[in-house]
C-alpha cells in the first residue's frame, strides 16, 4: 500500500489511536499534518517519529471541539501542505457516568466532542478535496460501541453510532466526487487513555477474556486506516471496518462443544 506523493489529515495524533494511524500512514510513504488539542505533551513526540523516516510532518495545536477550532485546523493544514488527500477523524470525548445520573451539559459536550467534531473537520475537508477537483479518502474513527451498548457510556455509544450513520450519508453525497468515506470501529484498544481510566492490573485480566489473548493496539486500527485510505480501497465506500480482534463476539464461545 503505497502512499507516496499524499498529504494526510489525522486528528487526535498526539498518542493512541491517532498517533497508530499517522505513523502507519507516514510508513507507507504519506505525509502528514496532524492534530492534538493545544498545550499537546505528545505531538512533538509524534512529529519526530514520523520525520525520523523520511517525511515531512506539520504540527497545528486546535481545539476541534469548536467549529473555529476545525476551520483554523483545515485552513492551517492547507497552507501547510498545499493539499489534503486523506483524513482520518479522530476525535472523540467520554466520560462514564450511569444513565440515572447522567447531566445534560455532559451528554451535549459528548455528542459535540464526539459526533459535531467529525462533522465539522469531515465537511471543511470535503470541501476542499472538491474545490480542488475531488479525489480523497475520508476515514472516521468509530467504536463497536456504536454497535455494543456498554454500561455507563449512553453519550458516546449515541455519538459513534450517528456517527456511523453520519458517515453512510457523507458516502453517498460524495460518489459523484469519487471521494471514498468509510469508518473504523476499534474494539478495546491499548492506550494511554485507558490505562489512566482502568489501571494496568484491570485490562490485563480483560485481556485475557478477549479471544485473541489481547487488546487490540494503535498499529491495528493504522493498519486498517493505511488500507481505507490507499488505492486498494478505491472501489470500498459507506463501509465500517470492524478491528476487535471478536470482541463483540466473545461471548458466543461455548468451550463446552468446542
Amino acid at each position: 500500500m503505497d502512499l507516496s506523493g499524499k498529504w494526510a489529515l489525522v486528528t487526535g495524533a498526539g498518542r493512541g489511536i491517532g498517533k497508530g494511524c499517522a505513523l502507519q500512514l507516514a510508513g507507507r510513504g504519506a505525509d502528514l499534518v496532524i492534530n492534538d488539542r493545544p498545550g499537546s505533551p505528545d505531538l512533538a513526540d509524534t512529529v519526530g517519529e514520523i520525520q525520523a523516516m523520511g517525511r515531512q510532518c506539520v504540527a497545528v495545536e486546535a481545539d476541534v471541539f469548536e467549529r473555529g477550532g476545525c476551520e483554523q485546523l483545515v485552513s492551517s493544514a492547507v497552507d501547510g501542505a498545499g493539499q489534503l488527500d486523506i483524513l482520518v477523524s479522530n476525535p472523540a470525548y467520554s466520560e462514564r457516568c450511569s444513565f440515572l445520573e447522567y447531566p445534560p451539559e455532559l451528554f451535549e459536550q459528548t455528542l459535540r466532542g464526539t459526533l459535531l467534531a467529525g462533522f465539522h473537520i469531515s465537511q471543511l475537508t470535503a470541501r476542499h478535496m472538491v474545490e480542488r477537483g475531488g479525489g480523497g479518502k475520508i476515514v472516521f474513527i468509530s467504536s463497536v460501541q456504536a454497535y455494543l451498548p456498554i454500561s455507563h457510556c449512553v453519550a458516546y455509544g449515541a455519538a459513534k453510532n450517528g456517527l456511523n450513520h453520519m458517515m453512510r450519508t457523507i458516502a453517498v453525497e460524495l460518489f459523484n466526487h469519487r471521494i471514498n468515506v468509510n469508518a473504523i470501529e476499534p474494539g478495546w484498544i491499548d492506550t494511554p487513555g485507558e490505562h489512566e481510566t482502568f489501571g494496568a492490573e484491570r485490562i490485563e485480566a480483560e485481556a485475557a477474556g478477549l479471544p485473541w489473548g489481547r487488546l487490540g493496539t494503535p498499529e491495528d486500527i493504522g493498519k486498517a486506516a493505511a488500507f481505507l485510505c490507499s488505492d486498494e480501497s478505491d472501489y470500498v465506500t459507506g463501509t465500517i471496518l470492524r478491528v476487535d480482534g471478536g470482541f463483540v463476539y466473545r461471548e458466543c464461545r461455548r468451550p463446552e462443544i468446542e
